[in-house]
């Protein structure tokens, strides 16, 4: 659902409504700029995303960190690839 941000700020009951059982796009001048969403629908977004940094952690638990030698070595190379001019 869109709504623009002048309805949502005049019907913001109905906008919180609406989002409890979808989530609402508000748009300014005809640009999307926010979204409301349920409480629910963000706790399951917010839960997803701790699962997949959870697993993240523990892959690299596993597989083992960088030193502070290897570390500055990579962001040095990155550093160096990001202003070099080809």
């Amino acid at each position: 659902m869109r709504e623009s941000a002048t309805i949502a700020k005049n019907k913001f009951g109905l906008l919180l409504d609406n989002a409890m059982t979808e989530p609402v796009i508000i748009e300014k001048k005809g640009r999307p700029v926010a979204v409301v969403l349920s409480i629910g629908e963000y706790q399951r977004l917010t839960d997803i995303e701790d699962r997949y940094w959870g697993k993240k952690a523990l892959q690299a638990l596993q597989e083992g960190f960088l030193s502070t030698e290897e570390s500055g070595k990579w962001l040095e190379g990155k550093l160096v690839a990001e202003t070099t001019v080809d």
